[in-house]
């Protein structure tokens, strides 16, 4: 088992971590409580009521934030003529088609996200084993193979996350930075979660947000009240 630094342990002395806050308190004491010098990515995780070991319990997606994450994507566009000029025009980072394949199968990976017109999946294909590992294979379901390329690589820049619940039935993503304040975080937070109620899955009995926390990157994590962010998300 790791051990906790010093400052970590010191960070939240005087706070019950326990204790499930409203949203906004408890961004609050994230922000409060990093120690890093950096500016720290702010994440949450959030425990949904569903069996990801059935398919029709799998909550896969991606959102838009308002306010994006803070940082701005590397994108790599798949695709050939006219669509590759239309990739580079919207800002794709890099766009092309076989001499990317071969650049990647060389060991280069210098890029965030990936889309891929359908023409070129067969190709791509090719390369699965190495960009399916690092989430970073199109995916039709993602909305990341397309021809409307224009598009998916402006919705990226903007801020695009996706996300997918894992084995334990938790989906985790990051919010922003910490540098966002409480406001636009809680704004980035609230437009997730109501994404998340929507894909609820019919099969899904029970209670579905079973539990919410947030935390920086390297700091502590605090519970978040699902019932209250809900009441947020139909009173906004």
């Amino acid at each position: 088992m790791s051990k906790r630094g010093k400052k970590y342990k010191n960070a939240g002395a005087a706070i019950d971590r326990q204790k499930m806050s409203d949203l906004a308190e408890a961004l609050d004491n994230v922000l409060k409580t990093k120690y890093a010098k950096f500016d720290e990515s702010v994440d949450i995780a959030v425990r949904l009521g569903v069996d990801p070991r059935h398919a029709d319990q799998m909550v896969r997606s991606s959102v838009i934030l308002p306010n994006g994450t803070g940082k701005t994507a590397r994108v790599l566009v798949f695709a050939k003529g006219e669509k590759e000029k239309e990739a580079l025009a919207a800002g794709a980072d890099y766009a092309g088609s076989e001499e990317l394949i071969e650049k990647i199968k060389g060991g280069w990976l210098d890029f965030d996200k990936t889309i891929a017109t359908p023409d070129m999946m067969g190709e791509v294909g090719k390369i699965g084993r190495i960009l399916g590992p690092r989430n970073l294979m199109p995916n039709a379901k993602l909305g990341t193979v397309t021809f409307d390329i224009e598009r998916v690589v402006n919705e990226i820049k903007k801020g695009k996350v996706d996300f997918r619940v894992d084995k334990a039935g938790v989906v985790h993503a990051t919010m922003g930075k910490s540098s966002f304040g409480v406001d636009k975080l809680s704004e980035n937070i609230l437009a997730f979660i109501d994404k998340l109620i929507q894909l609820k899955p019919s099969t899904s009995k029970g209670i579905y947000l079973r539990a919410i926390s947030v935390s920086s990157t390297m700091g502590l994590g605090f519970k978040v009240d699902p019932l209250q962010v809900r009441s947020l998300i139909k009173s906004a």
